[in-house]
């Protein structure tokens, strides 16, 4: 008997930085529950996601209404964070699962400074208990210890500094576009006072640079540098004769998409350039020489990317808040590569060498747009593990844009800019089956590989999400060939594309940081998995075994599922509080004689205090089994085992029934699904 104050609403009623694509250069008492094996390679699963652990679809007005309340109670949570006295929270973004579970990002100040590394996540249930916290940095304690205000290292040292490391890179800039900064750099485990300095110009290749420099405000030492710029009816080159979402008075205006608009920078380096426009609704004839036609490939590329997260992810836009980026096109001269930036919001394409084979197509504007989303997500520095991760998210995300796009012309594959031609030769840029197949990208962790381009060190994220979808081996989809291997050997079983994307997009948003690794990234993605599915789950499993295939994490352990005949029902029951008891059927058949003496049962329930439950197995003759007895300390939430039942006095054929009730107040759930194998 509980009641929990609720400190978060939830906004859904009745719901409960430049990033470049290519680098620069049985009867009561008798039932067991064990947790849920898999084999060694991990199984083809068949389990769906809880729905409540999805992502609930707001709207900009409901986001903006959580956003709000998170800003009103920042105060109070930091208070319950045990943040020290000199710090304080500023909420970034907010989203929220369909039952009304909210994680809310924040940024940390330490006396009234930026904390860069200092970055978290909080959970909380649709109650308003804290549920958990992600937090980026290697610091060992929620409090940090102030630091001295005052820097031995003057600001000028630490802009000649930046100035000279902008200039590796290309940079011919004689001043920073923004001064040095005082922050708290908290990168490095422990605060320490520090400057940030933010140099722009132009990369050796001609992409623009916005080159973030930390240097030391005690001993002027460099501590650490990242890249803000991310490399990345209308007639295409790449997708044939789509539809395109424009305005009326005929310009590449997408007023469905958040106003979305597509440029003309004719050759500059600068500006927005030139909105397209014409005297009709037909955009661009097919080839490069049209000026128009990389302009619709751009359009085409952001609107489907745009119709991907809202109608697979529920996200509205990249901030969520419904406001469309914008896109550029013919930048700059033979210009290979396309990009993100921060702070334009916008996406920006060259033409490639000869101006003939612009970085158009749609895998490449969904991988440009995404940077975007992870941006103003988890804002993976784009600089060690953490910018391998960036890289990935944005190719990952890419392959399921365009799965999901299914257009004729550029079918949904495992590789990164067939369509392009970077290379001169007709390979794709990227391989997600086996990464270093372009002769650079890395296909498994290993200690040092922080230190590669975060182009090729995201081959082993890449690796890891086609392992999860497709599995280890030789396959082929949509007439391409893969054949994937595994560090050590063993087989992996995928579980299938939409719920490796499902899975990393909840990671994304809801666990990664500004400076997770793969270790954290593996630990993220079986938080998610066990939201999602269950921690005795075979996709809990799927997700370990494929890490371990790209060398991160050891195998999960664990005997080989028993097989058998399966009868599931994954129709959700809802519980009522404190009510009668509610049923899960499902009607067993083809058994041959009676049900064996390991029966197994599969239970999933999501329940906010699973002591209320008491849960029984009903046989066919309505002999009943106990699984579960209620205990009014077992405040664990939900229900996710397999129970094993001795039930050989059962004749095997007939209707079997999951029977559950809520025997206390104030917590309620649902049946997710029920499993019998025989």
């Amino acid at each position: 008997m509980r009641s929990t104050p609720s400190r978060r609403a939830t906004a859904t009623g009745a719901l409960i930085a430049a990033a470049a694509l290519i680098a620069v250069a049985v009867p009561s008492g008798a039932a067991t529950a064990t947790p849920a094996a898999a084999p060694l390679g991990g199984i083809t699963a068949g389990t769906k996601a809880d729905p409540g652990a999805l992502p609930a679809k707001l709207s900009p007005a409901q986001r903006a209404e959580l956003l709000s309340e998170a800003n009103a109670t920042k105060a109070a949570t930091a208070k319950e964070l045990g943040l020290g006295s000199t710090e304080k929270l500023v909420v970034r973004d907010v989203v929220q699962d369909r039952d009304g579970t909210t994680h809310t990002r924040y940024e940390r100040t330490l006396d009234g400074l930026p904390v860069l590394g200092g970055d978290l996540v909080v959970k909380e249930s649709a109650t308003g208990r804290t549920q958990g916290i992600s937090k980026a940095s290697r610091a060992t304690t929620a409090q940090l210890k102030a630091v001295g205000l005052t820097a031995d290292v003057a600001p000028a040292a630490a802009e000649k500094q930046a100035l000279g490391a902008a200039k590796a890179e290309g940079s011919n800039a004689k001043k920073a576009d923004k001064a040095p900064r005082k922050v708290v750099w908290l990168g490095g485990g422990s605060p320490q006072l520090a400057y940030e300095t933010v140099v722009g110009g132009l990369q050796h290749d001609g992409t623009p640079n916005e080159l973030h420099v930390l240097t030391d405000a005690g001993s002027g030492e460099k501590l650490y540098e990242w890249q803000a710029v991310h490399n990345g009816t209308g007639n295409t080159q790449y997708n044939g004769q789509v539809t395109l979402g424009t305005a009326p008075s005929y310009t590449l205006t997408d007023t469905t998409r958040g106003n979305h608009k597509t440029y003309n920078l004719n050759r500059g380096t600068s500006g927005t350039g030139t909105l397209f426009s014409g005297p009709d609704d037909i955009w661009g004839d097919g080839t490069p020489q049209n000026a128009e036609t990389a302009g619709a490939d751009a359009h085409y590329g952001a609107a489907e990317t745009w119709d991907y997260y809202k109608n697979v992810h529920g996200r509205s836009g990249i901030r969520g808040d419904g406001v469309g980026a914008y896109s550029r096109v013919h930048y700059g001269n033979n210009y290979v590569n396309a990009f993100w930036q921060d702070s334009c919001f916008c996406m920006t394409y060259g033409d490639g060498s000869g101006n003939v084979k612009p970085l158009t197509s749609l895998d490449v504007a969904a991988h440009e747009m995404t940077h975007g989303l992870t941006s103003v997500t988890a804002r993976l520095v784009y600089s060690g593990e953490s910018g391998g991760l960036n890289e990935a998210t944005s190719d990952i995300f890419a392959a399921g844009v365009e799965f999901y796009s299914d257009t004729a012309e550029d079918p949904g594959d495992y590789l990164v800019g067939e369509k392009i031609d970077i290379r001169g030769n007709g390979t794709p840029l990227r391989y997600m089956d086996k990464p270093s197949k372009d002769g650079s990208s890395k296909d498994y962790w290993y200690s040092g590989i922080g230190n590669v381009d975060v182009h090729y060190s995201s081959g082993v994220a890449n690796h890891w999400f086609y392992l999860l979808s497709e599995g280890s081996g030789a396959k082929t989809v949509n007439g391409v060939n893969y054949d994937s291997p595994t560090s050590d050997g063993l087989p992996v079983t995928g579980i299938g594309r939409d719920k490796a994307l499902q899975i990393w997009f909840k990671a994304l948003t809801t666990k990664f940081t500004s400076t997770t690794n793969y270790a954290a990234a593996r630990t993220g993605t079986l938080a998610v998995a066990s939201e999602l599915y269950g921690a005795t789950s075979p996709e809990y499993a799927a997700v370990a075994h494929a890490w371990a295939g790209v060398n991160v994490g050891s195998r999960p352990g664990g005997d080989p599922d028993p097989g058998g005949k399966v009868f599931e029902n994954t129709t959700p029951v809802n519980i009522p509080d404190a009510g009668a008891a509610v049923t899960s059927s499902v009607t067993v058949s083809g058994v041959a004689g009676n049900a064996p003496s390991t029966l197994k049962v599969g239970v999933d329930i999501t329940h906010t205090w699973r002591g209320d439950l008491v849960i029984d197995l009903v046989a066919p003759d309505g002999s009943a089994y106990r699984l579960k007895n209620s205990s009014s300390g077992d405040s664990a939430d939900n229900v996710v085992a397999t129970y094993t039942v001795n039930a050989s006095s059962e004749v095997a054929n007939g209707v079997w029934k999951l029977r559950v009730q809520d025997v206390a107040r104030y917590d309620t759930g649902r049946i997710n699904s029920f499993k019998l194998t025989f």
